[in-house]
């Protein structure tokens, strides 16, 4: 299957470009940065998501379409997700590419995590949602609702917060919001794989994708947001959608 992934030089993108060149599918690695890009197997494709002309070279001849766009918190206005997947969804209908697969946050749920302690639910994820990721998440609700109105083939996973680890783990999807904080970046790229392959249920649906083992702690989480991203405990833990930012946008 030929597939393109936007954001593929981010820690989620390159993941996905791994495991699907692992799987034997034919990869295309969209990235400003192709000189930095570390996995082999794919052709790598230098383009901008804001440059449509760019971004219709980049799905040309694709099956299918990943976007694991993403930007840190910050206090700036956020255009990336909105204009990318604006981009990326007219290429797509103008070369008759009907599934796409993107990446946004368990937040935009709007709904408590099941089962959380009062700190999580009333303090700390509140504060996250409405002050440090305000701009991040305006603009993860602009291209979901870009994706809504399009006719697409799309399925926009939602993550908790992500951090690494060394492969896929057990993980969990639901069309409602699961019990849980974190996303391991292996676990949601296989995801994201799996819907763009094989996965049709959930054409048109939100989905979370959480990890069930090994996962990091509230504290952990707290350090992170209070150490602005560094690793912490040998695992670098993301609070955000994408865990501080996958391939960044230059505006």
């Amino acid at each position: 299957m030929n597939i393109v992934v936007f954001g593929a030089n981010g820690p989620t993108g390159r993941q996905v470009v791994e495991q699907a060149v692992e799987a034997g599918h034919t990869v295309t690695a969209v990235t400003r940065h192709p000189e930095s890009f570390p996995v082999d197997g794919a052709r790598v494709v230098l383009a901008d998501v804001y440059d449509p002309a760019a971004v219709e070279r980049a799905v040309a001849g694709q099956d299918a379409v990943v976007s694991a766009l993403g930007v840190p918190y910050g206090r700036d206005r956020v255009t990336v997700y909105s204009t990318g997947v604006t981009h990326i969804a007219r290429a797509m209908a103008g070369h008759g590419v009907r599934r796409l697969v993107a990446v946004t946050s368990t937040v935009l749920f709007g709904t408590p995590a099941p089962g959380e302690n009062f700190l999580f639910r009333k303090v700390l994820e509140p504060s996250i949602a409405r002050f440090m990721g305000r701009t991040v998440y305006e603009d993860m609700r602009r291209m979901e609702e870009v994706l809504r109105r399009s006719e697409l083939e799309w399925t926009v996973l939602r993550p908790g917060g992500l951090f690494d680890a060394e492969e896929v783990s057990a993980y969990e999807v639901g069309t409602e919001r699961l019990p849980g904080r974190y996303t391991a970046r292996p676990d949601l790229a296989r995801e994201l794989l799996r819907q763009a392959v094989e996965e049709r249920r959930h054409v048109g649906r939100y989905v979370d994708v959480r990890t069930t083992q090994n996962t990091p702690s509230l504290f952990d989480l707290i350090r992170k947001e209070a150490v602005g991203g560094r690793a912490v405990g040998g695992r670098e833990v993301g609070g955000g959608p994408v865990g501080g930012g996958e391939e960044r946008a230059r505006r």
